[in-house]
């Protein structure tokens, strides 16, 4: 390894697993709720960022009840807008390039007049925040999988209907151990056709067994998550062959239970089978670590070199659904990072 040690703020990235609302500032959260006299738990309070754990279905109730009581902040136009640009200045300042964040407008519908209605807001954030700080961002439409797979239709169809639009992707969410994922497979059909990635979140919560149906079933492209492939070689050769990009987000990995520390993430095993990894940071609002974090914590937990870390950000791109200008030059700027040319005087 090389003894030098780069700054990694300065290392482009892409970041492709970031949730809407977990995606807040928490300065924001306190301040918006305490305009509007919404309660927050001392876990969003005093004791930030949260104990957490999802081990059971007990767990991850009181992880979601905190999600929801963070999206009950967001009241009007402008505090989606205000959440969009921070998450975009939050990025910049890590050193991303390409945002590809993931949101469920029927979470948000009865408050901003309707899931299309909520969707064209956060597109029209999304042009203002990417114009005001040079960030490429792009969304992902993410269904429930607690809730009706008709829901996850209609969300497919509204997806297919922005696709190429700021829309660039389809996901499935929240807790992977709930519900049918084959139930699911007519959505993401819909939104197959309409030429949208499809990036379920599968291997977290769940085994491999999950990940062999998001990937058969759901025909996945992109895995939310999926390190826990590593426990089944013969299914991560299948899905390194195929081409299949997990998305690993090593601190809520670890705060959420699925592994006792940050050296038990297995990306090195990722990597050496030959998979493509965008690290991500998942929800900092709840994790309390935004996407340079990711890659800090990995660098310290594996002893990383500069290498590996311009490697991982160079696959990033390549994951993503960025186009091919922004990817050229951001290339280009990794390798300068790794080799930066001599200043002339």
């Amino acid at each position: 390894m090389s003894g030098r040690r780069r700054e990694l703020a300065s290392l482009p990235k892409a970041h492709l697993h970031l949730h809407f609302t977990g995606s807040m500032r928490h300065g924001t959260l306190v301040e918006l709720a305490a305009r509007d006299g919404v309660h927050l738990p001392e876990a969003l309070v005093a004791d930030w960022p949260p104990r957490l754990s999802a081990a059971d279905e007990k767990g991850w109730f009181r992880f979601q009840r905190l999600y929801d009581v963070a999206r009950s902040v967001l009241r009007t136009p402008e505090d989606v807008r205000r959440l969009v640009l921070e998450a975009a200045e939050d990025d910049v300042a890590d050193g991303g390039r390409w945002l590809e964040i993931q949101v469920d407008p029927s979470g948000y519908a009865a408050r901003f007049g309707g899931i299309t209605a909520f969707t064209d807001l956060v597109l029209d954030a999304v042009r203002d925040a990417s114009a005001r700080t040079g960030l490429g961002i792009a969304v992902l439409v993410a269904a429930n999988r607690t809730r009706h797979p008709l829901d996850a239709r209609t969300l497919a169809r509204l997806a297919a209907q922005y696709a190429g639009r700021g829309v660039v992707g389809f996901g499935l969410s929240n807790d992977e151990r709930r519900g049918t994922t084959s139930d699911f497979a007519p959505a993401f059909a819909i939104a197959d056709r309409a030429g949208l990635l499809l990036a379920p979140h599968g291997g977290e919560l769940a085994g491999p067994a999950h990940v062999h149906a998001c990937v058969e079933e759901l025909r996945a492209g992109r895995l939310g998550h999926g390190v826990r492939a590593t426990e089944d070689p013969a299914l991560l050769d299948r899905l390194v062959a195929r081409g299949v990009a997990f998305e690993v987000c090593p601190v809520s990995n670890v705060a959420l239970g699925v592994y006792s520390d940050l050296t038990s993430v297995p990306l090195p095993q990722l990597l050496e089978a030959g998979a493509t990894v965008a690290l991500g940071a998942d929800d900092p609002l709840l994790f309390g670590s935004r996407l340079e974090g990711q890659y800090a914590t990995m660098r310290a937990a594996h002893d990383l070199s500069d290498e590996q870390l311009a490697e991982l950000a160079r696959m990033s791109f390549q994951a993503s659904r960025a186009p091919s200008d922004l990817v050229a030059r951001a290339l280009a700027d990794i390798d300068t990072w790794l080799d930066p040319s001599p200043v002339s005087a």
